[in-house]
């Protein structure tokens, strides 16, 4: 195994882990609900399939364009960095569908349960975690090793 110590940016890191741990917190402050993405997500799509006005989701679109916009305000500040995705089409899909299913049968997704649930000690979402890290690590050990 090679680590790659020019990539290590813990600054950057711990700067986006605040930014994340902010955005959280006033999330909550404003909507005392956790920020969530799969529910976020979730309670605008289903008003727009019902045929159901968007106002009551206004505070989740923002949330949602914002998670948009930040690559670009992200671009005034560093550039982006590179990125590149060893598999096709086929995988990306598949894997999308899975952490779906994932996140209905887990109640939540991984932001959901890794940034919100595990810093209010809950331990539903500590299960949750243990879980989806301990699938990701078998599955990378699998496809790596194995196949």
């Amino acid at each position: 195994m090679n680590i790659a110590f020019a990539n290590f940016t813990p600054w950057a890191s711990l700067a986006g882990g605040l930014v994340i741990g902010l955005a959280t917190a006033l999330y909550l402050l404003a909507n005392g609900r956790v920020a969530g993405i799969a529910g976020i997500v979730a309670s605008p799509l289903r008003a727009l399939l019902a045929g159901k006005s968007l106002a009551p989701d206004i505070n989740r679109l923002l949330f949602i364009l914002a998670l948009l916009v930040a690559p670009w305000v992200w671009r005034v500040f560093a550039p982006m960095p590179a990125a590149s995705v060893d598999v096709g089409t086929v995988g990306l899909v598949a894997a999308g569908l899975l952490v779906g299913v994932g996140v209905r049968m887990g109640n939540g997704c991984t932001s959901g349960h890794g940034v919100c649930g595990l810093s209010r000690f809950s331990g539903r979402s500590l299960v949750n975690v243990l879980a989806f890290m301990g699938a990701g690590f078998v599955m990378v050990f699998v496809l790596r090793h194995v196949l």
